[in-house]
């Protein structure tokens, strides 16, 4: 759903500017929104696969970046204040600005669309969303396709932090000593007992709950929000913080959760790869 305002845009026969938009966006409502003429109104859409598939098609008008490079696991006062820096380069780089819609996608309604969704977020960029089943529902619909490559168009966007997005390692912890929330952990089964580890530490941070991110779609798309209530059945106003290991997967459920109103929702950053591979913090297998 695309909430817009009325304005007197509508009176004249002008394209209403967007608001806001809520966290999805299906391929029947981005289309119209994409042959807009109106910069106002017409998405930044950022492919988010790997360039070899953007080079092999992608949805025309699309920039690619892939957002899988950027990983952050730090999330000292330092290492956020880097963090911070480098997304602004980062988002700049690919033509975010302050009132622009933005669009990821990638193949499905994966992690990598979803990271996008919450980057723009932690910078209070309300005008963002991510294509649910991306290139695949776009392509199954017959919606036009295009190999050639679109240029950045590079912007000075600054963003405002919006701390109740993010979560550091020290919050974490506090998090886990009070026992005041829900602490979702987005990876696999396996992962979680400590049966596959990716860390100097195999297991999961104590008291976290396992809801693999893949539980959230079918078939490449969302579940319904109904099936989602079913998957995360919290109150909607309970302190959430979502992990996984590099902070990809757990946006993806920060996604559904907030497609489904929770309200009060962080992800850890850092997620496995900071806190396994730190000896002083406490392992649960």
């Amino acid at each position: 759903m695309i909430l817009v305002s009325q304005s007197v845009n509508q009176l004249i026969g002008e394209p209403p500017e967007i608001q806001s938009l809520e966290p999805v966006i299906t391929a029947l409502d981005l289309k119209p929104l994409l042959e807009q003429k109106n910069p106002r109104t017409r998405p930044l859409l950022v492919d988010a696969r790997p360039f070899h598939d953007y080079a092999a098609g992608h949805i025309p008008g699309a920039v690619n970046i892939d957002l899988m490079q950027f990983h952050w696991l730090d999330t000292s006062k330092k290492g956020i204040k880097d963090f911070n820096r480098q997304s602004r380069l980062l988002l700049s780089n690919i033509g975010v600005t302050e009132g622009r819609p933005v669009v990821f996608y990638e193949s499905i309604s994966g992690p990598s669309a979803a990271r996008g969704v919450w980057l723009l977020s932690y910078f209070s960029h309300r005008k963002v969303a991510m294509l649910d089943g991306g290139f695949e529902k776009w392509k199954s619909l017959k919606f036009p396709v295009e190999t050639r490559t679109n240029q950045f168009v590079h912007s000075e966007f600054k963003g405002r932090i919006d701390p109740r997005v993010l979560a550091t390692v020290t919050e974490v912890k506090s998090f886990v000593s009070s026992k005041r929330g829900i602490l979702i952990d987005s990876r696999s089964i396996e992962e979680y007992t400590g049966k596959v580890s990716r860390a100097a530490r195999a297991g999961h941070i104590p008291g976290a709950i396992n809801i693999d991110w893949n539980d959230n779609i079918r078939d490449g798309v969302f579940k319904s929000r109904k099936e989602l209530q079913q998957l995360y059945p919290f109150p909607k106003d309970s302190e959430v913080i979502t992990y996984c290991q590099g902070g990809y997967r757990a946006a993806n459920s920060f996604v559904a959760l907030k497609m489904m109103g929770f309200r009060r929702v962080k992800m850890y950053l850092g997620s496995w790869g900071e806190w396994g591979n730190s000896a002083r913090l406490p392992v649960d297998v």
